[in-house]
């Protein structure tokens, strides 16, 4: 039985353990590449494969588990990685600036795809991508949107990070030189404004220490919000199934329940760093592993097929989330 889920799932892992270890040994090449994130480099090698080999038939349920089931598995492993207790040791005005980042993002998302006449589960994942944690939101969007949404959909929203992401990490911290903005300052604008954490990293690395824990910390922050987040899209599937009378989701998903309590973990026991280290591996490993799967499945032809209106739609969320957070810097910060 098991035995059918081998050559996907071997597959993916070969790919995902290599995007993550890439990125381990690349940066001492150049330092450039330290800006690069496991996820968006599974990501790329997946959509490289996928379109330059033919896999096997044998390989799709492998495939199919991988993008879903491990998927949620790093999810949940994901929580372990924030502590309520740091968030509140920065303060209410960077915790506040996350939120403030998470409505815009999504409020931009979903009026401004509407009025371009994206699909609302299209809106979703920018809106997740953009507005909390890049690759990740959007695997774990398309994981509670699961059949409610396009193949293409998702490939587009994760092409969309990988762009807008990359560009983030050279235009803010030149933007901030020129608002005049402290080390500290344009850590925190990073954490509350720039899609991957691994691109917050590179730019909060950059300046200094305290630039790189504020940034973190207010990333993590956003990150947080994924719950209610999943959670909440999760209620609005069930309503939506219940009125056209077709199967309805758990108001919960059991992997959005796992996370919120790994939270919990991290917040009220101590556990020891080697710990949580070893966990950040393997949550990054099966995160990877679920990119390269996701990756597999999209082809060239999708991205002629979106046209120009996601892009416009990740542009203007991208612009709308780093005006917002930046004036609510000022004013709550300053």
């Amino acid at each position: 039985m098991l035995s059918r889920f081998l050559p996907g799932v071997l597959l993916c892992l070969a790919g995902g353990a290599g995007a993550v270890l890439a990125v381990k040994i690349l940066p001492a090449w150049h330092p450039t590449f330290a800006a690069v994130s496991p996820l968006l480099l599974a990501i790329l090698l997946g959509v490289l494969v996928g379109n330059t080999v033919k896999l096997p038939a044998s390989a799709q349920p492998g495939l199919q588990f991988s993008a879903k089931k491990v998927l949620r598995f790093g999810i949940v492993l994901l929580g372990l990685q924030i502590s309520v207790a740091q968030i509140l040791d920065l303060g209410w005005a960077p915790a506040l600036l996350a939120l403030l980042a998470v409505v815009s993002g999504f409020t931009c998302a979903l009026l401004l795809g509407a009025a371009l006449g994206l699909s609302l589960p299209q809106r979703l994942l920018i809106g997740a991508g953009f507005g909390i944690c890049g690759a990740a939101a959007v695997a774990a969007v398309d994981g509670v949107l699961d059949d409610d949404k396009e193949e293409h959909e998702t490939a587009t929203a994760l092409g969309l990070v990988v762009l807008f992401g990359t560009l983030m990490i050279f235009l803010l911290p030149l933007a901030a030189r020129l608002a005049g903005l402290s080390d500290w300052e344009t850590g925190v604008w990073a954490g509350a404004s720039v899609h991957e954490v691994a691109q917050v990293v590179a730019i909060g690395g950059s300046l200094s220490a305290a630039a790189l824990s504020a940034a973190v910390v207010v990333k993590l922050s956003r990150v947080l919000l994924l719950a209610p987040v999943m959670a909440t899209i999760s209620v609005w599937r069930r309503h939506n199934n219940a009125k056209s009378g077709g199967k309805l989701p758990p108001i919960m998903p059991l992997f959005v329940f796992l996370f919120i309590v790994m939270v919990a973990v991290r917040s009220l026991a101590p556990l020891p760093a080697e710990l949580l280290a070893a966990v950040n591996l393997v949550q990054t490993v099966l995160l990877a592993v679920a990119m390269f799967a996701l990756g597999l499945g999209v082809r060239f032809s999708v991205f002629k097929r979106g046209s120009w209106r996601p892009f416009v739609v990740a542009l203007v969320t991208t612009l709308v989330i780093a005006v917002v957070t930046y004036g609510g810097l000022v004013l709550l910060i300053d």
